[in-house]
């Protein structure tokens, strides 16, 4: 993404009404709907927004959820489906971005405000039981279009039809993407020294991926190691009992 890039806010959007959800999370706000006229942003979020669980969701470093209109569109044609602003419990909806492509730390002036991409939203059970689908977090992670948290740099307001400038990026260039998928675990080591910003959740997403990562090579070399076919196996145990 480049520093000239630029998009269009949608909708704004927040808290509609708390809902249920069976099993521990027990209530969950991410039935979010558009707002009319401009809405205050402040370091921990909008005006009129809030988190149930706060001990995964919310907090300075994921402040303001932004989503990609360009992937709604495209998952409400997968699902045969309106999938209105607020449905991915998105505070904005924005054109013309590549929302789950933006490098992380990049900088967007939206309005008066200045927010920071700082991490992908992974997705839940909540995400699956409001979604309705079936296996609807390992297709949503499949796809990897996750949408991008923001931190708050500077406070203001936000509406309906603001610009989205990409006013700074960071040289390091790696994505949202990059974090939740996690393929390139050396590249993600780097953004570790690159990203001082990073949260405690975001360094432990790259602890996660490294040790999945180390597991699978463990796992691959054993595999290479062992002699997998029956008459091969056979004659290395004829070979290790003519040694001995």
């Amino acid at each position: 993404m480049r520093t000239d890039d630029s998009g269009q806010v949608l909708a704004v959007c927040v808290v509609h009404a708390e809902r249920d959800v069976p099993g521990r999370v027990g209530t969950t706000a991410i039935d979010k709907r558009p707002m009319p006229g401009r809405v205050p942003v402040r370091a921990l979020g909008l005006d009129g927004d809030h988190v149930c669980d706060t001990t995964n969701h919310g907090g300075v470093h994921q402040a303001v959820y932004a989503y990609a209109d360009e992937d709604a569109q495209r998952w409400g044609r997968e699902l045969d489906r309106e999938l209105p602003a607020g449905w991915f419990g998105e505070n904005l909806r924005i054109s013309g971005l590549d929302v789950s492509d933006s490098v992380l730390g990049a900088r967007w002036a939206i309005g008066d405000t200045l927010l920071e991409v700082s991490a992908p939203r992974v997705p839940c059970a909540t995400f699956q039981h409001w979604a309705g689908e079936a296996q609807w977090v390992k297709r949503f992670t499949r796809q990897g279009d996750t949408g991008a948290y923001l931190r708050v740099l500077t406070e203001g307001t936000i509406g309906v039809g603001d610009p989205v400038s990409v006013v700074h990026v960071p040289d390091h260039g790696i994505t949202v993407r990059d974090l939740f998928t996690g393929d390139d675990p050396d590249l993600l080591s780097r953004l570790l020294a690159a990203e001082p910003t990073l949260s405690d959740d975001a360094r432990r997403q790259i602890d996660r991926h490294a040790r999945r990562h180390a597991n699978a090579n463990r796992a691959a070399q054993q595999r290479a190691d062992e002699p997998t076919h029956p008459a091969t196996r056979r004659g290395a145990e004829l070979d290790m009992g003519a040694q001995l």
